[in-house]
């Protein structure tokens, strides 16, 4: 029960209207009002006023303050007593059913057949079982060892002829330099990519074998576990000074040079733009890298740009994640697949515009272009500065093995932390590290051997013009290029027999020609079947003159 002076000060009495139709659940007592003020003096039981009204009166005298749940349950607690509490709590649950009823009545029908719905599916839920017990029927032992018998592993691969080109290998007895013995038959040398004839060379294979007696013939470690000797660090030094460029870092692999320099930038989310005829060795790095990959036509300097504006455009809705998104061009300096050049000025315009890094990969180019040798930079003339990474292989031009990437000091030092063929493969050997030095020091001794190659490729490729039922495939300065069939037969195998008909009807006449090999299965983009010959320095013309009388006389006896 309230004091009088509290219902005076915090309850204004409430004057009923009796044609107003009242609410049943609500109790009333009073009499309607007469204007005398004595008549609603504070005497009233607190059963005339509802919950609401009074956490509402309650609320309205605390203006000012700040209000909570209890403080309102402090002051209904003073208000009422135990008794009181029950009936005003009853009654409020009541209110609060029939307020529910209402409701369900006025909602709308589809929020009732969905709510409807999500309660039938969580009670199924509920008592559904997560699986089903399957009968169990036990097998005699007769019946398990039919079925042990009846079963038959699948094949770890494929099931391959006998006759499969890849299985019928040609022996080769002596050096493959210029004059190679196949299969116990000597022959001219159109196969091997000794293009500068140093892999016979006196004095290469003296600087190896003296090194071969100081140093051993492994490593038998990684360059950051005691593999680094002294000759690796003088190679590298002279192939940075050789290509103009700050810092160098060689690999043991050729192969596996590009394939470990493009992951150690380029990482998941970012962007790479590579050519459609990119060799294997750059799509193996591109699929370790786990990037978003985005092939252009080979070449076609107009779809790439197509693609640099869209990604242009994506990067304009989301400039936050464009801050942190790298983008790559990847391109050979010489393809290896179509013995085509890359267009080098218009995609170092293209970098500058639109904001990416290029990637050059040179090791058919490499010793081959330009007037010291340099590549496809010194070729075109362009500034060595404006390209962000530059590989090669050594198994070409320099006739050793192993990789080399160079560039910008802070670039080159990244891979020596994240290249992971440099990490975690064995050290290239001290002799052929020794060998690839003396190479060096032949090439920049007689820049004319450059100019003396690029003579002899325009020459054969302009010999093998016109072959019957052939096609040309490459540029003129390419020291290894392809012979392609002009009309397939649309069978892949058959166009690979016809090929190789081709390459042993010359094998027989002491010529050697090779077939182009690749992984049909995991290349992106399967370059057609083709042979490929190759040029090099020590063919002299005469020898020129046979393989192509001997090429040409080929293709017309197979091919007709």
């Amino acid at each position: 029960m309230f004091s009088d002076r509290y219902m005076e000060k915090h309850i204004t009495p409430v004057t009923f209207n009796p044609n107003v139709k009242r609410n049943p659940l609500y109790t009333d007592t009073r009499t309607p009002d007469t204007g005398d003020p004595e008549q609603y003096k504070p005497s009233w039981t607190i059963q005339e006023y509802d919950q609401r009204s009074i956490h509402g009166h309650l609320a309205g005298s605390m203006m000012g303050e700040e209000k909570t749940a209890k403080d309102l349950d402090f002051w209904l607690e003073d208000l009422y007593t135990p008794g009181q509490r029950k009936t005003k709590m009853a009654s409020g649950q009541q209110w609060v059913l029939v307020e529910m009823v209402q409701a369900f009545y006025e909602a709308p029908a589809y929020h009732l057949i969905l709510e409807g719905i999500l309660i039938l599916w969580i009670i199924r839920l509920l008592f559904s079982k997560t699986y089903k017990l399957q009968e169990t029927y036990k097998l005699t032992e007769k019946e398990k060892e039919d079925l042990i018998e009846e079963w038959q592993p699948e094949p770890l691969v494929p099931a391959v002829s006998k006759d499969h080109p890849s299985l019928s290998y040609d022996i080769v007895t002596g050096p493959p330099s210029h004059k190679i013995i196949i299969n116990g038959k000597e022959c001219i040398n159109f196969a091997s990519f000794n293009f500068l004839g140093l892999l016979d060379n006196e004095r290469v294979k003296q600087k190896a074998l003296a090194s071969l007696k100081k140093y051993g013939v492994g490593t038998c470690g990684p360059r950051g576990f005691y593999g680094t000797f002294d000759v690796h660090l003088e190679l590298e030094n002279r192939l940075a000074k050789f290509m103009k460029t700050e810092e160098a870092i060689i690999y043991s692999y050729g192969f596996a040079t590009i394939a470990s320099a493009i992951p150690a930038y380029s990482k998941r989310g970012d962007i790479v733009f590579v050519d459609e005829a990119a060799c294997f060795s750059i799509q193996k790095g591109l699929q370790a890298s786990r990037s978003v990959i985005k092939y252009f036509k080979h070449n076609d300097m107009e779809d790439l740009e197509r693609l640099l504006k869209e990604q242009q455009l994506e990067d304009h809705k989301n400039p936050r994640k464009a801050k942190v998104t790298r983008r790559f061009i990847v391109v050979e300096g010489l393809y290896m697949n179509t013995a085509d050049i890359c267009p080098l000025p218009e995609l170092v315009e293209m970098k500058y515009k639109y904001k990416v890094r290029i990637f050059l990969e040179e090791s058919l180019s490499f010793g081959v272009l330009g007037e010291h040798g340099r590549g496809v930079t010194e070729h075109f003339g362009v500034n060595i500065d404006d390209i962000d990474l530059i590989s090669a292989n050594m198994e070409n031009a320099i006739a050793s093995i192993g990789g080399f990437c160079c560039g910008r000091s802070f670039v080159i030092d990244h891979q020596r932390l994240s290249g992971q063929g440099y990490c975690f493969s064995a050290s290239l050997p001290p002799m052929l590290a020794a060998a690839a030095i003396e190479a060096l020091d032949i090439m920049e001794e007689d820049p004319d051997i450059f100019t003396v190659l690029r003579e002899k490729c325009t020459s054969v490729y302009h010999a093998l013009q016109g072959t019957p039922g052939m096609k040309l495939v490459g540029v003129p300065f390419s020291p290894a290029f392809h012979l392609k069939l002009e009309r397939s037969s649309g069978s892949r195998d058959t166009d690979l027999r016809t090929l190789r008909s081709i390459v042993d009807y010359c094998l027989e006449r002491e010529v050697a020609l090779t077939i182009a090999r690749y992984l049909e299965k995991e290349e992106r983009f399967l370059p057609p079947p083709t042979i490929r010959v190759v040029v090099t320095i020590e063919q002299t013309e005469e020898e020129i003159k046979k393989a192509v009388s001997c090429i040409k006389e080929a293709a017309l006896t197979v091919i007709s």
